[in-house]
């Protein structure tokens, strides 16, 4: 193995100054796909007792380099020294043998599988029955604040649930380095909280952490050095605590940035309502999951609706009610234009106007192998007039799939482009677009800005609200309060399957709707059904 002679510190030994080699080097790596260059020559340096960040649009290489760093894909060209020497990581496992630890923005859980049982895996220590095994998963879970049961199995997880494995299972491999791709997007301010704690503890004891995030404060708050990548290179490093939000946006994008450019949208607050949701109770379709419990909500004609709420409240099985994949035992629990529309299922609402912007975007929003055009087919065959008399209009298929690309910037290599093949912001514009260019009368979006970059969450909240100023409704389900107070007009929370009374968000506060997300907030009496 060859020996670098980057070093990041100096340490006295013997009488004598020692130079110590960083943590981690990358030299000039480069990896190619067909069609783009994902990383071109990069280069950085991590050091030991460091929370470096790692920023850059959705595209910008970052989850490429990330990748390449974990084993999980294997550069072209370039080397890799890990404490000063060079070293092949050929999988993951060769990595956590190093000592690298990862949690991805995209779950790689096994879902027919518990927590504890994942866990296992990861660790190579038999199975998730082993009693020692168990105790940490719950040690560690009330430490960090990372709530988990051991024996669930993890397709009943919420996504902030499983969100909470992936990090409770690397921070179990005791990793020096461990790489962090938007781990608190889905994370209450108080979790956000803990967690950082937990960071900073890490740096402390001399770990490195690689932090990807595209809350740009948060890489203020929590970071000593940012290296941001542009078009697959580095283009500029900076101490984030000097910074603005906005000028490490314009780093990351290349020109001047100044934050969405949203008004608050018109409508009537006497006008007559365009969804209303009456005593909605339902089961969870999972014994895990919450149920609903008596739920009441309105929305109007050209206002955002936003709910908030810790992971696992209920939020499932609202939006499954809502967007009717889920219908309710009686049909007047939910009325739209004032026709009762509760037993009406989601092909039936999509036809009236209704459309759906799911949480989970590879798998419910879009099916990963299928092309773009295709997958626009899938949500927009019935309101784009797609099909005709039992055949499908290939051309107009390929002709709205290209207008959502364009009109929503969304950077690919084409209408034929795979889904999974798009970075998770760029498919978040797609899929969005898509709804939005449906010229819907009430949409709903879970999570709309998840794991997505400045530019991206900008223009997504833009369009919503732009939507709702044409005249549409538009309900926001979201964990982010900055977005919940930045595009609603109103805002309410739910709290084990209850939904408290919405308050304008120009009334209240982050901090008042943070006591509402603990449950603080009178429940109204059950409804039982006629």
């Amino acid at each position: 193995m060859q020996v670098d002679t980057s070093v990041s510190k100096t340490a006295v030994n013997a009488g004598k100054t020692a130079e110590i080699p960083m943590r981690l080097s990358v030299r000039d790596v480069t990896k190619r796909f067909p069609g783009c260059v994902a990383n071109d020559h990069v280069s950085l340096d991590l050091e030991r007792g460091e929370i470096h960040a790692l920023l850059g649009e959705n595209g910008a290489g970052k989850s490429t380099l990330v990748k390449i760093l974990y084993g999980v894909q294997h550069a072209d060209s370039g080397r890799i020294l890990w404490e000063g020497e060079e070293v092949e990581i050929a999988n993951p496992a060769a990595a956590r043998t190093l000592g690298i630890g990862m949690v991805f923005q995209h779950f790689s859980l096994f879902e027919t599988l518990s927590v504890a049982d994942n866990v296992a895996l990861a660790l190579s220590r038999g199975t998730g029955r082993d009693p020692a095994l168990v105790a940490e998963i719950k040690r560690l879970s009330n430490e960090y604040g990372l709530a988990l049961d051991p024996d669930r199995i993890v397709y009943e997880l919420s996504v902030g649930e499983r969100q909470r494995v992936e990090i409770v299972r690397c921070l179990m491999q005791d990793p020096k380095l461990i790489i962090m791709d938007e781990p608190t997007s889905v994370l209450t301010p108080a979790e956000v909280d803990k967690l950082f704690d937990v960071l900073r503890r890490l740096k402390a004891d001399g770990r490195t952490v690689l932090y990807i995030s595209h809350k740009l404060q948060e890489i203020r708050d929590l970071c000593d050095r940012a290296t941001i990548l542009r078009g697959g290179k580095v283009v500029d490093s900076c101490d984030p605590s000097q910074e603005t939000p906005n000028s490490l946006a314009a780093m990351m994008i290349g020109r001047s940035f100044d934050g969405p450019k949203i008004g608050k949208p018109v409508h009537t607050e006497d006008g007559d309502a365009l969804l209303t949701v009456e005593g909605l109770s339902m089961e969870a379709a999972s014994p895990f999951g919450t149920s609903l419990k008596n739920i009441c909500l309105s929305v109007r004609p050209g206002e955002v609706l936003g709910i908030a709420g810790v992971a696992g409240n209920g939020q499932n099985t609202l939006l499954a009610a809502l967007s009717g994949e889920r219908i309710a035992q009686r049909d007047d629990w939910v009325r739209f234009e004032g026709k009762s529309i509760g037993r009406v299922g989601a092909r039936g609402r999509r036809d009236m106007g209704i459309v759906f912007v799911p949480e989970e975007r590879l798998g419910h929003g879009a099916v990963p192998d299928l092309a773009l055009e295709e997958n626009a087919l899938l949500s927009g065959w019935g309101r784009w007039k797609l099909v005709r008399r039992g055949l499908i209009s290939f051309s107009k298929t390929r002709e709205k799939a290209e207008q959502v690309i364009s009109a929503f910037g969304v950077v690919s290599a084409g209408s034929g482009a795979a889904a999974r093949s798009l970075s998770g912001g760029n498919l978040q514009k797609f899929i969005i677009g898509r709804e939005i260019m449906q010229d819907p009368k009430l949409l709903i979006a879970a999570q709309p800005t998840w794991g997505v970059d400045a530019g991206s969450a900008a223009a997504i909240q833009t369009a919503l609200v732009d939507l709702a100023r044409s005249g549409a409704g538009v309900i926001v389900v979201s964990q982010d309060l900055d977005e919940l107070f930045t595009i609603s007009d109103r805002v309410a929370v739910i709290f084990d399957g209850h939904l408290s009374e919405s308050r304008p968000t120009h009334a209240t506060s982050a901090e008042d709707v943070g006591l509402l997300m603990g449950g603080l907030f009178e429940t109204p009496t059950e409804a039982t059904p006629a």
